[in-house]
């Protein structure tokens, strides 16, 4: 059942957990019983940030993976068993305000901040290395030579296992894979993009950046893979979304005659499993050779259990043609311009 990531060493549960929600939208005692439910599961890739989720109110920002660092405490034995993956780049509100008139930048993608948010990122997480550390964005300050120099002295400590990159274009990817490998640096092995099967910037993904992904062996971990609740199928065509700022947010981004189609055609494949939309979109992606997990994120261990299924989810050659067919964004680019 484990799928290898790319061509690199790293083998991965097919969906892996992101941890955006825990510390915001699920306290800790349920953030527990939902890692709890993902590995009871087989599950063995943990996603989180440094950032998440400075955004809320009262969130200075590392409160994720405090939240994973106080679980894995909580579990002897286990942090052998898993995956833990964190991301660098932004900044990090009073965590990071606290070293203001250093001479190094308090964000980004500087070695400074880079060795300086490791340590911080180790601590939080209670671990004494990093599976996967991503890049989270492009820093187009600092030469990305310098940011892969640091990546690679962290790797020859044992601090990092292995460098990834995260909403980076296919360019960037490319300027980075050819900077490793002209400077014998430690390379990215893995991406992780914005991506579904309603994504409306889906193109941007699928033109170029897959085809780097398939030609150097990097394994992609789509995020935001049902379309944020989309894909659940909660919401229809012929009824008003929920009174929310999110709701609306999605209303905006998803709402189309194009992403309808996508949702009746998952719903027709979904009832022939016995399955969920949600499952269905999730299995779709990883009918795609150079996906290796769709993180998929829950509020709640019961919002999880629904997804896990996926995993075990094998479409048929011609309901993934059919999938192919209705989301295909070039055959509606056309279908527009006429």
């Amino acid at each position: 059942m484990y799928r290898q990531a790319g061509t690199s060493g790293l083998f991965t549960y097919p969906l892996a957990l992101g941890t955006m929600q825990f510390g915001w939208t699920a306290d800790e005692a349920t953030s527990f019983a939902i890692l709890d439910r993902y590995v009871e599961a087989g599950g063995n890739f943990i996603d989180t940030a440094d950032i998440y989720s400075n955004w809320a109110a009262g969130n200075p920002g590392g409160v994720a993976e405090r939240v994973v660092g106080r679980w894995l405490a909580a579990n002897p034995g286990v942090r052998e068993r898993v995956l833990i993956s964190t991301k660098v780049r932004g900044p990090m509100g009073e965590e990071g305000r606290r070293g203001r008139g250093s001479p190094y930048q308090e964000e980004g993608l500087g070695r400074g901040w880079i060795l300086r948010a490791v340590e911080a990122s180790l601590e939080r997480l209670n671990t004494d290395w990093i599976d996967i550390y991503w890049m989270h964005w492009v820093d187009n300050r600092v030469p990305v030579e310098e940011s892969l120099a640091a990546m690679t002295e962290l790797v020859q400590k044992g601090l990092v296992r292995y460098v990834g990159v995260s909403n980076f274009s296919a360019w960037r990817t490319m300027q980075a894979l050819w900077a490793a490998d002209r400077r014998g640096l430690v390379a990215p092995v893995a991406l992780q993009p914005h991506y579904s099967i309603a994504d409306p910037v889906r193109a941007h993904f699928e033109r170029e950046l897959a085809r780097v992904a398939e030609t150097y062996g990097l394994g992609v971990f789509p995020y935001s893979p049902l379309a944020g609740g989309f894909l659940t199928g909660k919401y229809r065509p012929d009824a008003p979304a929920p009174e929310s700022v999110r709701a609306e947010g999605i209303r905006r981004r998803f709402f189309s005659e194009k992403n309808w189609r996508i949702l009746a055609a998952l719903e027709e494949v979904a009832a022939a499993h016995g399955a969920t939309p949600a499952q269905v979109a999730l299995a779709w992606l990883l009918s795609r050779p150079y996906v290796a997990a769709p993180i998929v994120g829950a509020n709640t261990p019961e919002q999880l259990a629904g997804l896990l299924p996926a995993a075990e989810l094998e479409l048929a050659p011609e309901e993934v043609a059919r999938l192919d067919e209705v989301s295909d964004w070039e055959r509606w680019r056309t279908e527009l311009e006429v």
